[in-house]
């Protein structure tokens, strides 16, 4: 199966993302409905998944928006 924007409706993009991430309404601890929003162009077909997920981890591997790591003291 295609993941793909040109190969899915909107409904199968709610669904892809719905059961990608569980609980999207929020309800069980509000952290859900964040992450439902971070997919939002990929349901309504403005940016590929792939996109989103490229874009969300490139925080993590360029360090942008990290705490400040401090030395050891026995070092």
């Amino acid at each position: 199966m295609s993941y793909l924007i040109k190969d899915t409706t909107k409904e199968e993009r709610i669904r892809i993302v719905e059961e990608s991430i569980g609980n999207t309404s929020g309800g069980c601890d509000g952290c859900s409905a964040g992450i439902a929003e971070m997919y939002q162009d990929y349901i309504d077909g403005k940016r590929e998944l792939r996109e989103i997920n490229m874009e969300f981890r490139a925080g993590y591997v360029s360090g942008m928006e990290a705490p400040e790591k401090s030395r050891c003291p026995i070092s």
